[in-house]
């Protein structure tokens, strides 16, 4: 769930620091595709971002993957995949906003918990079950073959 505060981050972000370019797309649309621009690009500069932690900055650059271009930090999202621009680009928002949602918030830190005795016991045993069950087939096939 994205809370208020991060939704608002995001929004300063989409106001102030994305960019957003269109262009004619390769996709469905019959002639409406020579066209129209319905292709949406969204550009973000990751690097030069105000509203971002450094550790933050971090976690979207590892989150986005290949829709980072590395050398300059600018994250680019694409969609072509409606025949309205506006459809477009309202994906092309919708996935920025996932991103920025996974990579906002900090990630839980793990507690290590010791394996109890108990549960330790039961699996030994259990591997010597196993471990009986496979000499017996052994000792089995011998048998036949002779």
């Amino acid at each position: 769930m994205v809370s208020t505060s991060m939704n608002q981050i995001i929004d300063k972000i989409l106001k102030e620091e994305v960019h957003f370019h269109f262009a004619k797309s390769g996709w469905h649309g019959g002639q409406n595709v020579d066209k129209r621009n319905t292709k949406a690009e969204l550009y973000f500069n990751v690097h030069d971002s105000n509203f971002l932690t450094p550790e933050q900055k971090q976690r979207l650059i590892v989150f986005a993957g290949d829709h980072m271009h590395h050398e300059a930090g600018i994250l680019i999202l694409t969609d072509q995949e409606e025949r309205l621009q506006v459809a477009n680009k309202e994906k092309v928002i919708h996935y920025f906003r996932q991103l920025l949602g996974q990579a906002i918030p900090e990630p839980k830190k793990r507690i290590v918990t010791k394996i109890p005795r108990y549960m330790k016991e039961e699996r030994k045993e259990e591997k010597q079950i196993q471990s009986r069950k496979k000499q017996n087939r052994r000792t089995d096939a011998l048998h036949a073959s002779l």
